[in-house]
């Protein structure tokens, strides 16, 4: 019997299903693939540049030691920024505790029930506690970034030869899809890096202008949570604003403070990022948010990070074949009217 329309969509949202569970509990093995073979994809020019002019081994040398004191760079940074927020945050518990105690004998003074999980959420021991453990979750990323390293190794030193052997077996379509996603992701990468940069500056001058104190610390935080779509900007917005109500004690500069933050992530983020990045990188924003959170879920921070790169690959392959080139172009941000032109049938 011919299965109908109505089996296939049931068989299809049970390989979701079982997919989902599987790269869930793979986690431990598979994120620290994926992410590797994500800095394959991204480093792989710099590999390949260093190879006409070095024997291999040397440029692979080069090109691991420069991955790695970049991440080096970048972890410090990070563990930097949020460190010392973190104990300017711990030293102001007893602020805190006042301004929540105000709060809550105002809010209940007007008929609004802080208590419970609502209370629980808005005390100053709910924030230490969620920032402590972001913390120690920043902590483990040094350990999942020496398990990437190893597959960064053998990821480096297998490309050229894994894209012959495709060739040799007559899959040079997804030869060339894996060509034109490490394309999209050096892009992405690069656009997102200027931009956070750009978000990073723009948080650290504003802070400083408005005596903020831990102005470079909050710039560090918005450049390293601007890698991370919608969640990460959220949290970088929202951090310095509870902190300018904190020190300022003033409900009037929190709200200039967050109209402010705000202002800058929807410029750089809605306005300058699309310009820069143009069409190739544009994808619908509720794929990105979906991506985040699912990501997120499956497999933390590493896959907050890297779950709006991973759609775009997946939809990258997508085009590459006339039966699934219809996924790319509805989960695409804008209709990709050239993409029939460009991709052979």
């Amino acid at each position: 019997m011919t299965p109908n329309r109505g089996h296939l969509t049931l068989l299809a949202v049970c390989t979701i299903v079982l997919v989902c569970i599987a790269l869930y509990y793979g986690r431990v093995i598979l994120a620290p693939v994926a992410f590797g073979i994500f800095v394959v994809a991204v480093a792989w020019p710099v590999q390949a540049t260093l190879q006409t002019r070095l024997p291999r081994l040397v440029a692979l040398l080069i090109t691991v030691v420069a991955v790695a004191v970049v991440l080096t760079g970048l972890a410090t940074m990070i563990g930097w920024g949020f460190g010392r927020a973190a104990r300017w945050l711990i030293a102001d518990t007893a602020r805190f505790q006042a301004m929540y105690q105000e709060a809550t004998v105002w809010l209940e003074g007007h008929g609004f029930a802080v208590t419970g999980v609502f209370s629980d959420m808005l005390s100053p021991s709910w924030m230490v506690g969620a920032i402590q453990t972001v913390a120690s979750r920043l902590q483990s990323v040094a350990s999942f970034s020496v398990v990437a390293l190893v597959f960064l190794i053998l990821g480096l030193l297998e490309v050229e030869d894994t894209a012959k052997k495709l060739v040799a077996i007559g899959a040079e379509r997804l030869v060339r899809a894996g060509a034109a996603t490490a394309a999209k992701l050096q892009t992405y990468m690069l656009v997102r890096t200027v931009m956070s940069v750009i978000t990073g500056a723009l948080v650290a001058g504003f802070a400083f202008a408005i005596g903020l104190p831990l102005y470079a610390e909050w710039g560090v935080i918005a450049f390293a949570l601007n890698y991370i779509p919608f969640i990460g900007p959220f949290v970088a917005t929202l951090a310095p604003t509870l902190f300018a109500l904190a020190h300022f004690q003033s409900w009037e500069t929190m709200l200039v403070v967050f109209a402010a933050l705000n202002l800058i992530q929807f410029v750089v983020g809605s306005y300058l990022e699309p310009r820069v990045a143009g069409s190739r990188l544009s994808l619908s924003p509720f794929v990105v948010l979906l991506a985040v959170f699912l990501w997120s879920f499956l497999w933390g921070i590493a896959g907050a990070f890297m779950g709006v790169p991973i759609v775009i690959a997946i939809l990258t392959v997508c085009e590459q074949y006339p039966a699934s080139r219809w996924v790319a172009t509805l989960l695409a941000g804008e209709p990709d009217e050239t993409a029939e032109e460009k991709t052979p049938s």
